[in-house]
């Protein structure tokens, strides 16, 4: 008994042990897909609504068939409108604008073309007609594929050049054998002109997604990732083997990477600002909005991305400069890497916000000033020849911070230019009166003449400090201010480095 039933547990483990393994499979698989499609819609719930759009506009199309009065008035051609639809619904608001309207211009022009070389056929009667036809058919379709290989055409309209090919080629060989070729041709044009408007209404007006909006934002935050690289960079790089792994540069790790996404971007970009250029006027983003900019200025953000690509080689290289030349570079360095870097999520937040970047010109001008102190620093240093090797790899890295300063200053100017194009808000500033001013900017100092002497162009600028921010400000003869007074050229009043490095010094 006991050899008979393992005998037969083996026989239906064999049989039913295949099976059961590809249900489980089958399960997991579908587990794993429904996860997907959770993780997709929590993402991007724009996505949830696009689907959505799409089944409303066939549903509303399909009426045609469905309701009998429409049906006699439009009969199978019907059909073209539930056809459309299918094929112009895009995501964003650009790119079902771009095709709808490629799709209805191309079937009007090449209807009536193809209205036209049939009508022209037939007077070369019955014999002639199918020639000149072919001929026809044959010049249109070369000519229209030919023009698909222009850069700007296959941008815009490649879509419309393709439908027109298409409609014209049915339209003029389907006359030759068709009767009523005109009833036939309006009810195909005014079934596609339904399909196309019933895509646009919706696409407009239920929950839109704009295509000028996702380049603003992907320009921006590109631009923000670039930032918060050069933010964290100085603290994984000059982060010494002995320290360890500190909070600091734990919370700096992850913004080491995500510049990596806009070295990609080329193609969405290109792709986002073709599709802007067909949309109506939304928000702040005009009608003749200034897209070519936003490319001009992702150009410039792939290629302090590319730079920083080259600085991201250096991060734990293992390369070590001497420490007399690491120690005089290192604060140099992290200021131009910060300053760079702040000035690019100032850049960012502006952009979003659609203000003036004018606050980042601060970051950048002190991060240029880093810079010219690195050169001078570096012309005084004394190299001897064993440490020439050693300080290649740091030499290369301070190169490339310079050019990257380089790259943010061209980009804030690029942004600047952006900004007045597409008329940023400008940054309001609150009107106080003196008696609610902090006290810190109250009786800051005064400016004197030289009185004594020969040389009448300098002046005495008396910089007065209160003990603290929490006090009440004090009068100018008052007793506990301190005053300290810089001796300077009026001349020099002009260059804002010279006059703020010297009251920084005397002060």
């Amino acid at each position: 008994m006991e050899i008979v039933t393992e005998s037969s547990v083996s026989h239906q483990e064999k049989l039913w042990g295949p099976v059961r393994r590809r249900c489980s499979l089958f399960n997991d698989k579908m587990i794993k897909f429904g996860k997907g499609m959770v993780k997709i819609g929590k993402d991007d719930p724009r996505k949830v609504f696009h689907s959505l759009k799409v089944g409303l506009s066939l549903t509303l199309v399909s009426l045609l068939y469905y309701a009998r009065p429409l049906y006699d008035g439009f009969g199978a051609a019907g059909m073209w409108a539930v056809l459309t639809v299918v094929v112009i619904s895009e995501f964003t608001v650009g790119g079902t604008l771009c095709k709808g309207l490629n799709r209805g211009f191309a079937t009007l022009s090449a209807g009536a073309l193809g209205l036209g070389a049939q009508h022209l056929a037939a007077l070369f009667g019955d014999q002639g007609e199918p020639i000149v036809l072919g001929i026809l058919v044959f010049l249109l379709a070369s000519t229209s594929t030919f023009m698909r290989f222009f850069p700007r055409i296959k941008a815009r309209y490649d879509y419309g050049v393709m439908i027109f090919i298409l409609t014209f080629a049915l339209v003029s060989v389907s006359g030759y054998r068709v009767d009523e070729l005109l009833t036939l041709a309006q009810q195909r044009l005014t079934t596609i002109i339904i399909g196309v408007a019933t895509c646009m209404v919706v696409s407009i007006f239920i929950c839109p997604v704009w295509a000028g909006e996702d380049l603003h934002n992907l320009v921006a935050s590109n631009i923000e990732k670039l930032g918060c690289y050069l933010e964290g960079f100085p603290v994984e790089y000059f982060q010494s083997p002995e320290d360890g792994e500190n909070d600091v540069a734990g919370k700096a790790k992850p913004c080491l990477q995500g510049y990596k996404s806009v070295l990609t971007s080329k193609s969405t970009e290109e792709t986002l600002a073709n599709l802007a250029r067909w949309e109506p006027r939304h928000g702040q983003f005009k009608l003749k909005h200034p897209w070519n900019q936003y490319l001009k200025t992702a150009a410039l953000a792939r290629h302090c991305a590319y730079q920083i690509e080259a600085l991201n080689g250096y991060i734990h290289s293992g390369f070590k400069a001497p420490k007399e030349f690491q120690n005089k570079t290192k604060e140099i360095c992290t200021r131009m890497s910060e300053e760079s870097g702040m000035a690019l999520r100032s850049l960012a937040t502006s952009m979003k916000s659609m203000t003036d970047p004018s606050p980042a010109v601060v970051h950048v001008e002190s991060s240029k000033s880093a810079m010219k102190e690195l050169k001078l620093v570096l012309k005084s240093v004394s190299v001897n020849q064993a440490d020439i090797l050693a300080m290649i790899p740091a030499a290369t890295v301070a190169s490339i911070l310079v050019e990257t300063v380089k790259s943010v200053e061209k980009l804030t100017e690029s942004v600047q230019e952006l900004a007045s194009l597409a008329s940023f808000k400008s940054l309001k500033t609150a009107t106080v009166s003196p008696e609610k001013q902090a006290p810190q900017l109250l009786h800051r100092g005064s400016i004197n003449p030289v009185l004594d002497g020969v040389d009448r162009d300098h002046v005495v600028i008396t910089v007065l400090e209160c003990p603290a921010e929490t006090e009440k400000p004090q009068p100018v003869n008052g007793e506990g201010v301190k005053r300290s007074e810089v001796n300077i050229s009026c001349k020099q009043i002009l260059s804002a480095d010279s006059f703020f490095s010297q009251c920084r010094t005397r002060v």
